[in-house]
């Protein structure tokens, strides 16, 4: 088993209520490190607090795409911590349609959480960490924003503008000892995959929650897409903490 050392380091972690920032926070605090989850649901927060148990676990309600709170929030911790570590992990998918039928206020949320939120938590983190001359960053893109998704026009855009600005942030950065990467994993059983489930699916649940008995082949279709959804894993969290860890280190 990969064992790392992160005491004396305080790690905060976007989106850390649940999924793979949630694993990450698991795999820092085992690690030595203090660590500060953001999220906007509060029940998922105070749930995984009181499931993992660790002093060195803090909390905090914030909503990415909110600069004010980014800032208010930072400044509250940085009055007792330092920020060594910053995981942009927080993201939404949105619908699943096509480009031309997306709705603006959809697409704007998208983008607003998605981009504006990993570039509203480097903002206001980064002068810290060039004062402390130290920091990482790591940003969660997906395969999505290399690829593009069809009827994810939306998310694939914000996540290839954060692989941009991932780009652009570590030139700027790259003589101040301070990295910055992204990873882009692809789906999980997370709070994301289930935003997102495919048109055909989505109708299928809706009839049998009204009470409809679907056909044969309706059932099959319906059961292999809950399955796909089931099958992540635990094996796919452990393989992206440790390659995570590693940019880290």
């Amino acid at each position: 088993m990969h064992q790392f050392d992160f005491k004396d380091k305080t790690a905060v972690i976007t989106g850390g209520a649940q999924g793979f920032g949630l694993d990450v926070a698991k795999k820092f605090l085992s690690s030595g490190a203090k660590v500060f989850i953001w999220d906007i649901d509060e029940n998922e927060l105070i749930k995984a607090t009181k499931e993992i148990n660790n002093s060195n676990l803090e909390y905090d309600l914030v909503d990415v795409s909110n600069f004010k709170q980014i800032e208010n929030t930072v400044n509250k911790i940085i009055t007792n911590n330092k920020i060594d570590i910053l995981i942009n992990n927080a993201g939404i998918t949105g619908p699943t349609t096509e480009l031309w039928n997306y709705n603006n206020d959809d697409w704007n949320k998208i983008i607003e959480i998605n981009l504006h939120g990993t570039f509203y938590c480097c903002k206001t983190i980064v002068p810290y960490m060039l004062k402390q001359k130290y920091g990482r960053i790591v940003n969660i893109a997906s395969v999505s924003g290399k690829d593009g998704n069809a009827n994810a026009s939306a998310y694939s855009s914000a996540k290839a503008g954060v692989i941009g600005l991932t780009k652009s942030l570590g030139k700027e950065l790259a003589t101040y000892n301070i990295a910055v990467n992204a990873v882009t994993p692809a789906g999980a059983k997370t709070r994301i995959l289930n935003q997102a489930p495919s048109k055909k699916a989505q109708a299928l649940q809706e009839r049998v929650n009204a009470g409809e008995t679907l056909k044969p082949g309706e059932q099959n279709t319906l059961r292999m897409y809950q399955k796909r959804v089931k099958t992540v894993s635990c094996k796919m969290s452990i393989l992206f903490c440790l390659l995570l860890f590693h940019i880290l280190h």
